[in-house]
């Protein structure tokens, strides 16, 4: 048996069936030269006979009323968790790829087993095909979920013996039934109960809570950005819904270096600049013009360096971007300014309190989404943006090289749109999902791109003019 902790027990609390709280990956590959038409079909029966399955991917959930919920391991049946799929020719194209895994997004995992899914995707153009591979957000956070994709995958076209995630050790979870009223209440108590222990988790909080005030009478600018006070509604947030759509936008990593090492930059720094750009381009086409910065949530992680654990150990904080500017070099240097505050705050702050604070205003917000208030009441923030850094090298599975990965999020609380950044192999992916109420999302990928090009090409001309 082994004890949830309170962040996984969390997305447990969270989920519906408008709302399911697993993420997902899309991964695409390249057939090997003079491989058969037949080669991802042939690789779906491989996975099959990989029947020893080890923890967490083996792992069902058990409930008490006196204690937190723990794991225990079960017997798995692999022909419920793998799956093979043909797209037909003529509706193959990536559009129709993307169009089918939202679709395979959409429904909640089912809790009488283990909670993840690998789908083979077959039928692509040009060689190609893909995995969908699905999680419960309880088994652990994104940077775990991308390093447990990369050890189940090859380094080299060379190796050909396959090395299944689900058959590596690894410490986790798993997940059972789906939660009514009165069991979700016994939840709740036992996070409260959880949360009103240990000093240094109570010292951490007082301390966040001051910096808080501050901020709230603005004797203090960015130290971190008040939740539930975003910009005005827009389509971006709301009551979530289920229906799903997704899309993607990418930058090769040698243009984002180059924009790093002309402003003394990060990646989150440009990447930010891009989704600002191309938020408030979005919306102005919604009729939505903000005339106050648009306050993202932002997931940090906790892990000290080295750290390698297993579930989930992040925070979520909120952050402003930038004031309205049409100059995007103005956009970045506004966003490393509050980038750089929130840093220092975080650092001054027991990893526990961003933990506890994590969970104060995740259950408020949780509450009003069940009890359907998310299109009246203000949201945490107007979006959800994560960073997870990805392999620097190609990977391969049986000689087919991945060509592209990218992250597939769940939706927070009343927000209609998440945005999770995956580097891979030389190029930053802009992995978008929201609810199909969000009005044509691929529109708001292709602005990214745009967003990219205009900041390049304004830190070009504001180098070239000193």
């Amino acid at each position: 048996m082994k004890k949830l902790s309170l962040l996984d027990l969390g997305f447990f609390v969270a989920e519906s069936q408008a709302s399911p709280k697993h993420v997902g990956g899309l991964l695409m590959f390249k057939r090997p030269a003079k491989a058969p038409a037949s080669f991802a079909k042939s690789l779906y029966r491989e996975y099959l006979g990989f029947t020893e399955v080890a923890p967490p991917f083996n792992r069902v959930i058990t409930f008490s009323l006196t204690a937190m919920p723990q794991w225990r391991d079960a017997e798995i049946d692999l022909t419920q968790h793998i799956f093979y799929h043909k797209l037909p020719r003529g509706a193959n194209d990536r559009e129709a790829l993307y169009a089918f895994v939202a679709a395979l997004h959409e429904p909640m995992l089912d809790r009488s087993r283990p909670l993840w899914e690998l789908h083979v995707i077959d039928g692509l153009s040009e060689g190609r095909f893909a995995f969908y591979q699905k999680m419960h957000h309880a088994y652990a956070d994104g940077v775990t979920m991308a390093r447990w994709t990369a050890e189940g995958l090859a380094d080299s076209a060379d190796e050909l013996d396959l090395t299944p995630v689900w058959t590596l050790k690894h410490g986790g979870h798993g997940a059972k039934r789906r939660l009514g009223p009165k069991r979700k209440e016994e939840m709740l108590q036992a996070v409260w109960k959880e949360l009103s222990g240990g000093s240094l988790r109570l010292l951490g909080i007082s301390r966040l809570a001051a910096m808080l005030f501050l901020e709230s009478v603005k004797l203090t600018k960015n130290a971190i950005a008040l939740p539930f006070v975003s910009s005005a509604k827009t389509p971006l947030t709301g009551q979530v819904t289920s229906g799903r759509q997704f899309t993607t936008a990418g930058v090769s990593m040698e243009r984002v270096n180059r924009i790093r090492e002309r402003t003394r930059s990060t990646i989150n720094h440009v990447a930010l600049t891009c989704l600002d750009g191309a938020l408030r381009r979005y919306l102005a086409d919604q009729g939505v013009e903000l005339k106050r910065p648009i306050t993202i949530q932002m997931p940090v992680n906790l892990r000290k360096e080295g750290e390698k654990t297993a579930g989930n150990k992040i925070g979520i904080i909120q952050v402003e971007l930038s004031a309205p500017t049409e100059d995007p070099y103005v956009r970045l240097r506004n966003i490393g300014f509050s980038l750089r505050n929130v840093r220092t705050m975080i650092d001054s702050v027991a990893a526990e309190a961003i933990e506890s604070y994590t969970l104060i205003t995740g259950l408020v917000a949780q509450i009003a989404e069940m009890l359907g208030l998310s299109n009246t009441l203000p949201p945490m923030g107007n979006t959800l943006v994560s960073n997870v850094p990805g392999p620097k090298s190609h990977l391969y599975v049986k000689g087919a090289r991945m060509e592209e990965m990218h992250p597939i999020s769940t939706l927070p609380p009343s927000n209609l749109l998440n945005i999770t950044l995956f580097s891979y192999a030389g190029d930053l992916y802009f992995g978008l999902i929201a609810t199909d109420e969000l009005p044509n999302l691929a529109l708001l990928g292709a602005y990214v791109q745009d967003a990219c090009t205009e900041l390049e090409q304004s830190v070009s001309d504001a180098h070239a003019a000193c």
